[in-house]
């Protein structure tokens, strides 16, 4: 009987690597070809001069109502040519960045073929957090400066669980996520397992579009903070289960479980240990599990709702 249940294993074990071998030759054989362009270089690399030029170009970086003063100014300004300096050191000629991004849209195309490539601009920000990646259908706009490593001088103000977040191995996660937004519904309630489970979706997306990535990246968690949520995972399931709040809408719940903080709260003393957004990584769990014990697409997992999912996941934390 054992040697029955090894085989069975062994069988399906193989035929899932063969399928995802067959998958990623598909992929690599999408034809895609990025333009990108470098509005940080062109902009800080020209005089006052050749504003309106640079204007004419790229509208959409200049609202009306502002003085060209406004604009020669930040080309003077000496901290933003500072930032402009380390965003060069940091990405250079932008190849390597290029050609993971084309990577990510042959993986895009596959899975998403009516999707129309967009052109890739890159920009500086003055370090907005909240938009460090804008995708828009035709443009995807990218803010290198928010990506200069955890530990560099313009991030001294940010508290560390934000700039764990601010290195250039986060940058295809993000754009994954600002695409996502436009593919998966919208939750159909306000409860904590709907929120768990909308962002399982994209984490889920992040292993088809970005599987060369880790999971701390795809969550923007340490290889640490992965390891704790791991081992905890039965005892994080267990108090959900407990407490009742899978079906709860206590609109304290996000704030406690599914957005970006410094730690999740149980208010117990597993409080520090734990990183913040537990409830998005559960949900990714729950997900996961889903997509392996049912045969369905990328778009019908898209479109499901939080209960049937988690109904049909057979979801088990490890323990």
């Amino acid at each position: 009987m054992r040697k029955l249940t090894f085989l069975l294993m062994a069988t399906a074990f193989f035929i899932s690597c063969d399928k995802k071998d067959k998958v990623e030759k598909a992929i690599e054989e999408v034809p895609v070809e990025l333009t990108v362009e470098r509005f940080d270089k062109i902009f800080y690399e020209s005089n006052p001069g050749e504003l309106s030029k640079i204007k004419q170009q790229y509208p959409y970086f200049f609202p009306a109502g502002n003085e060209d003063t406004v604009w020669t100014n930040k080309m003077k300004n000496p901290l933003l040519r500072q930032v402009h300096d380390e965003v060069q050191k940091k990405f250079g000629n932008f190849q390597k960045e290029r050609g993971d991004l084309e990577e990510l849209f042959r993986h895009i195309k596959y899975y998403f073929p009516e999707t129309n490539l967009p052109k890739v601009v890159t920009l500086i920000s003055e370090v907005d957090t909240d938009n460090k990646v804008i995708y828009a259908d035709t443009l995807l706009l990218v803010s290198l400066d928010v990506y200069l490593g955890k530990d560099h001088e313009f991030y001294g103000g940010f508290p560390e669980y934000q700039r764990k977040t601010f290195e250039k191995s986060q940058l295809l996660s993000d754009v994954v996520s600002s695409f996502s937004v436009r593919k998966i519904a919208p939750p159909t309630d306000r409860t904590l397992l709907s929120q768990m489970v909308y962002f399982g979706k994209e984490l889920y997306m992040k292993d088809l579009l970005i599987p060369q990535v880790s999971d701390a990246d795809k969550i923007g968690y340490t290889p640490e903070q992965i390891l704790w949520s791991q081992e905890n995972e039965g005892y994080i399931w267990r108090y959900f289960v407990d407490e009742k709040l899978l079906y709860d809408s206590d609109p304290k719940l996000p704030g406690r479980f599914i957005n970006p903080a410094p730690f999740s709260k149980f208010y117990l003393e597993i409080d520090n240990e734990s990183p913040g957004q537990i409830g998005m990584w559960i949900g990714w769990q729950i997900v996961r599990s889903y997509m392996k014990n049912n045969d369905v697409s990328l778009q019908q997992l898209l479109q499901t709702d939080a209960k049937e999912i988690f109904d049909k996941s057979k979801y088990k934390p490890k323990k």
